[in-house]
């Protein structure tokens, strides 16, 4: 049987249907031991005992009916009444009964009276103010007559005593039970914290606790951070020193075309030119985001002062829209390095950059769009992937590239938790490229 349906109604925290399943079956127990109780115990044993009072009233009330005037009516029924350990009197002609107000909680009062009133014919008015004193008014030959006697002849003594046990003991070991639950749970939010800062670029200390399965998670979360750190480090090693190492030859190889002809040096030059920016390039994605720690950073006056220093080397660069305030935890240097990227090819492939910023409580989109040729939906997944250059989608004469700008951007993306969308731009017509990243 397929519970789709249901999933729409569960909470969505591992907090909050812990604590459902805690609840729940408490609920239902005390609903059923409840119900059970009221209907197989307490009104059966209600109804013999109303049942055995009223054959006393009636007793009392054929002794009153034989006599003649009020002294005789008492004195014919004082021995019954002494057995009975009952009182009776007789009310006024202008006497109304004094029935008042039944306790709230007294919920076996309703069956008490329903069933005094079954049983009596002529039964006037029933009082029940207390759980130690009843009154009913019987109408006699005589007038009416008020019998007063013990309320524990009618109904168990505070029969609502279980519930409230129930509910009370319920409560406590609910209580307790959540803190249980909650220290239980702690270890899991502090993983899933630590593993949702580690995406977003960020170390948090953490140290494994709480059950074995837990500990083990927490472990093996451990395992895998020290893992990806070290990777990370080797390729930025890696590249480091390759690119490091081929600066000496490339040296040599400039001061040797330095002594050539010019005629037959520029294209050797040109050769030496393209593998300087080809090392560039390399060092820039070998440090990706890895420089700096993530700080509190506003986002409008670090794209503001990115699209002055634009604008200072020459790109036909603006921040056109801000909207939404606050802060967010960035690198400051590998933001300004992504979205340099993004405007250094959007004015390479395009004329203009148009950059634009929006802040709402759970992200931040960084959008740069240029009025360029784009890049076709098909081939977009491709143009994020290192060393990628799609000839058809862009100008190539226009300028060069190692095809590492958006796979710079998008690795930066990544290491802040977010990611890099590109679409069309519906305003220039060109490429839209979206830095998006929770806060």
């Amino acid at each position: 049987m397929s519970a789709q349906w249901l999933k729409p109604y569960m909470p969505r925290s591992l907090y909050a249907r812990a604590a459902l399943i805690l609840v729940l079956p408490v609920v239902v127990l005390l609903l059923v031991v409840g119900v059970a109780f009221l209907q197989k115990h307490l009104e059966d044993v209600t109804a013999q005992m109303t049942r055995a009072a009223s054959r006393e009233v009636m007793l009392v009330v054929d002794s009153v009916n034989e006599t003649e005037t009020h002294q005789q009516a008492l004195a014919a029924i004082r021995p019954d009444l002494q057995a009975l350990d009952m009182k009776a009197r007789f009310l006024d002609i202008n006497e109304e009964p004094m029935v008042g107000q039944r306790r709230w909680y007294d919920f076996i009062a309703p069956q008490v009276e329903a069933d005094l009133r079954a049983l009596l014919p002529d039964l006037a008015a029933v009082a029940l103010p207390s759980g130690q004193e009843a009154r009913v008014y019987m109408q006699t030959d005589l007038g009416l007559l008020q019998l007063t006697f013990d309320r524990r002849r009618l109904s168990p003594v505070a029969p609502h005593q279980l519930i409230v046990t129930m509910l009370f003991f319920a409560i406590i070991m609910t209580s307790i039970s959540f803190l249980y639950m909650r220290n239980q749970l702690r270890p899991i939010t502090r993983l899933a914290e630590a593993a949702q800062a580690f995406g977003r670029g960020r170390v948090v200390p953490y140290s494994p606790g709480g059950a074995i399965e837990v500990r083990a998670a927490g472990s093996a979360f451990l395992d895998m951070r020290a893992r990806i750190e070290r990777q990370m480090e080797q390729r930025t090693m890696m590249l480091s020193g390759v690119s490091h190492d081929l600066r000496t030859p490339l040296t040599r190889l400039k001061l040797g075309l330095s002594m050539l002809p010019d005629d037959e040096a520029a294209p050797l030059q040109q050769d030496v030119d393209e593998m300087q920016l080809l090392l560039d390039a390399f060092l820039e994605f070998s440090r990706g985001a890895a420089e700096g720690s993530p700080e509190a950073v506003d986002p409008e006056a670090l794209l503001q002062q990115i699209v002055k220093d634009a604008g200072r080397a020459g790109y036909a660069a603006d921040l056109i829209s801000v909207e939404g305030a606050g802060t967010a935890m960035l690198r400051p240097t590998a933001i300004r390095r992504a979205v340099e990227n993004l405007i250094g090819n959007a004015v390479r492939y395009g004329q203009r950059a148009d950059v634009s910023l929006s802040i709402t409580p759970k992200s931040v989109r960084i959008r740069v769009e240029d009025d360029g040729p784009g890049i076709p939906p098909d081939q977009r997944s491709e143009a994020v992937k290192p060393f990628s250059r799609l000839d058809p989608a862009r100008n190539q004469n226009q300028g060069t590239g190692v095809g590492l700008g958006l796979a710079i951007v998008s690795d930066i993306a990544r290491a802040h938790g977010g990611v890099l969308r590109l679409s069309k731009s519906e305003r220039l017509g060109g490429l839209c490229a979206d830095i998006i990243i929770g806060r």
